[in-house]
């Protein structure tokens, strides 16, 4: 049976200590300790023995961006952005995770703090507010959902009018049904307090609508990819480096994940602020450097790129090598390794989907006609 650091047995996963700890920062900013008595009531009515799933949107990225490359692009740069949106907010809100502030607070008296589980998903190193996954969840199926109605919004008739009324009903009980699963997904593992979910979600559906009304995205240049690279690196990097000047350390969540966390195990150093930043530089550069590409040029413009064939074939290739990629693991071991290997793995994805397999597929289909005639 296998036992925590003060050599308690553990029956699942996670533990809970009797210690707490005089808190360093400013109590008003503190959530509120009702918040953490519903999430331990709420293991001890259900408890947790298994993990709830995410939705990660780099799956839906290929279907969008055969189906409409306009929506495809939308999405990436939207996940990028409001990813990056959540960092900063993150580093200004200073929002503890359950996990930890139950463990260090003093607002229980006589040892009477509950007792969260923990999960192998739990131990995340960044701040907590705004939830990214909620924001980014809500930003990408927001995209999703009003890109799906822009098809509908164009019918005329009666009849039509009211399948677009039923469509829209449909669509958006949708969006909430996963946006509210992934706030209580959240929640549940101790990951996130109730009210930095909330704020994640509807983060996430403003950056979302701004992009509603930035077309300029699909006409962006490599070049333009580049300088808004440089532009968000310089800036968190800046910004975090100003903060330090004046002794405010915005890692300042990591030794507290790497104390309270029930496995060391559990702490992954791609749950760090800077590995976020990193990935989605990455994935931006990556959609900027396929789009403009020859091999984009000559395959998704040309003569194959209206056949149903070509789009499944994309599809499907794209999907496959996209779970290729979730096998290649990135060393650890040294940091700095672990951001530039980060960066051209996240490039490589996006150009792989939007450029590569695509010319791949075009190749393909156009050396199999040549046979034929």
């Amino acid at each position: 049976m296998p036992v925590d650091l003060y050599g308690r047995r553990l029956t699942r996963r996670g533990n809970c200590s009797p210690f707490r700890y005089e808190h360093n920062h400013n109590t008003a900013a503190l959530p509120a300790p009702s918040q953490t008595l519903v999430i331990s009531l709420w293991h001890r009515e259900c408890p947790p023995y298994g993990t709830v799933p995410d939705f990660p949107p780099a799956g839906y990225i290929p279907f969008w961006l055969q189906l409409n490359q306009v929506v495809g692009t939308k999405m990436i740069w939207v996940a990028v952005i409001g990813d990056w949106f959540n960092l900063i907010f993150k580093w200004i809100l200073f929002g503890h995770r359950p996990y930890w502030w139950v463990q260090e607070t003093m607002i229980y008296p006589n040892q009477s703090s509950p007792c969260l589980e923990q999960f192998p998903i739990t131990c995340e190193t960044g701040p907590g507010s705004p939830s990214g996954h909620a924001m980014g969840s809500s930003c990408v199926w927001y995209v999703m959902v009003t890109a799906a109605l822009s098809y509908t919004v164009r019918w005329k008739d009666k009849s039509a009018v009211t399948l677009h009324r039923l469509t829209w009903s449909f669509l958006w009980s949708i969006f909430w049904i996963i946006q509210i699963s992934v706030c209580i997904s959240r929640v549940f593992i101790a990951t996130h307090f109730p009210h930095q979910v909330i704020l994640g979600v509807f983060a996430g559906i403003l950056v979302a609508e701004a992009f509603e009304h930035t077309p300029a995205i699909q006409t962006a240049s490599l070049r333009m990819y580049i300088k808004t690279n440089l532009f968000l690196f310089i800036f968190a990097l800046g910004f975090y480096l100003v903060l330090k000047l004046l002794d405010i350390d915005l890692l300042w969540s990591v030794p507290k994940a790497k104390k309270w966390c029930a496995n060391p195990d559990w702490i992954n150093i791609d749950t760090t602020p800077f590995a976020g930043l990193v990935r989605n530089l990455g994935a931006l550069f990556g959609l900027g450097f396929g789009i403009n590409s020859e091999m984009f040029v000559t395959s998704c413009k040309g003569k194959n790129s209206c056949k149903i064939s070509f789009r499944i074939l994309c599809i499907a290739a794209s999907l496959a090598t996209l779970q290729l990629y979730n096998f290649v693991k990135i060393p650890t071991h040294t940091e700095y390794l672990f951001y530039i290997l980060s960066f051209c793995k996240s490039a490589a994805m996006p150009l792989t989907v939007v450029a590569l397999v695509p010319y791949c597929v075009h190749s393909l289909m156009r050396s199999t006609e040549k046979k034929l005639n």
